[in-house]
């Protein structure tokens, strides 16, 4: 069925008014109990997830502390999403299915605010994490004493985007340019002079956050350009159910960072393994 296009001044609280109206959510019930039942899940596998990734960093003492803490502020943030926000959308989800329009327009109201900050706070560690990569290649040596924990505190409420995309580009280039130089200076027979770096380790490192970045991206792109055509076209009822997914898209990220910090990062690896058979012994 067509139903009519939001069109009212793109004024956000009309927006969440109209996601809890009869006529425009009418006949999508059977997909938001999918969407409520995958949320619970992903809300449930956010929450372990990212509780034992928070147990196994605090007991890792290899990475280096600025590191350790940009891994463990994006573990907090999607624990923080697995615990308040996804709850609120199923809370949403449950009420238009029921038809509970009160609780309907406070529950999608609540999930707005944290949804934006945790989706904020995401962004800007990521890009704290290149910037983190890119210094270690550009420091050498000196990294440890330049990029310390309260630096980086600082660091990760300082960026945007734009830096995350100029830093990953600028690293590969260097990064080549450094191997360029090693191999010319072996080809001559001379003692290479470029910063003291275990390659390997770096690029796995580079890597292993480059595969956060792009999983974040996949996960929260979809979202974001359903939101920018919703403040410049209105909300369609096609429109209404593409958002529906996206939204369970962005939360889907929380509960596989935790998977890929065990796959790439060998360290945190280690230290889940050894928490998981901790675990297990005091259960048995």
């Amino acid at each position: 069925m067509a139903l009519k296009n939001f069109t009212e001044d793109g004024n956000h609280n009309n927006v969440q008014e109209l996601f809890c109206s009869a006529e425009f959510v009418r006949g999508v019930e059977s997909e938001l109990i999918v969407l409520s039942a995958l949320s619970i899940f992903f809300s449930v596998t956010a929450l372990l997830g990212n509780t034992l990734i928070l147990v196994a960093l605090h007991k890792e003492t290899l990475l280096h502390p600025p590191s350790k803490l940009l891994y463990r502020n994006l573990a907090i943030t999607d624990l923080c999403v697995g615990i308040i926000v996804e709850p609120l959308f199923v809370t949403y989800w449950t009420s238009v299915v029921k038809e509970r329009w009160d609780i309907c327009y406070y529950a999608i109201r609540a999930a707005t605010f944290p949804s934006f900050i945790f989706c904020l706070v995401s962004l800007l560690t990521v890009t704290a994490s290149s910037v983190d990569r890119l210094l270690a290649l550009l420091l050498g040596l000196r990294y440890r004493q330049v990029v310390t924990f309260r630096r980086t505190c600082i660091t990760v409420t300082a960026l945007c985007l734009v830096t995350t995309i100029f830093a990953y580009a600028k690293l590969f280039v260097t990064l080549r340019h450094n191997q360029i130089h090693v191999q010319n200076d072996a080809a001559r027979g001379q003692p290479s002079q470029a910063i003291p770096l275990n390659i390997a380790r770096y690029r796995k490192a580079v890597y292993s956050a480059l595969w956060v970045q792009g999983t974040l991206v996949i996960c929260y792109l979809p979202y974001g350009t359903v939101v920018a055509l919703i403040s410049d076209r209105g909300m369609p009822s096609s429109l209404y159910h593409v958002w529906q997914f996206t939204a369970t898209l962005v939360c889907l990220n929380s509960s596989l960072n935790p998977l890929l910090y065990c796959w790439r990062i060998r360290e945190v690896r280690q230290a889940v393994k050894v928490t998981l058979k901790q675990i297990f012994c005091r259960s048995s």
